[in-house]
């Protein structure tokens, strides 16, 4: 049986005021952490924020970014 190699598609969100945020994957080049960084120009709250997964259902790998901002202990 032959290995079928395909590539996994990236998906990132966030919650903003109680709702999810998607955000699509910039470049497939860049890390996590890369990826949190371009994006923490237009949401300033990803700046501190850690990236949970990634969940991989089909040919999607999930990331949730969770953010520090206003979170003590």
């Amino acid at each position: 049986m032959p290995l079928e190699v395909s590539n996994v598609k990236r998906e990132f969100t966030f919650k903003r005021d109680g709702k999810d945020v998607p955000l699509t994957d910039p470049n497939p080049e860049f890390s996590v952490e890369e990826v949190l960084k371009f994006y923490s120009t237009s949401y300033p709250e990803l700046t501190n924020a850690i990236a949970e997964g990634p969940k991989v259902v089909g040919d999607k790998a999930s990331y949730t970014l969770t953010t520090k901002a206003g979170k003590l202990g």
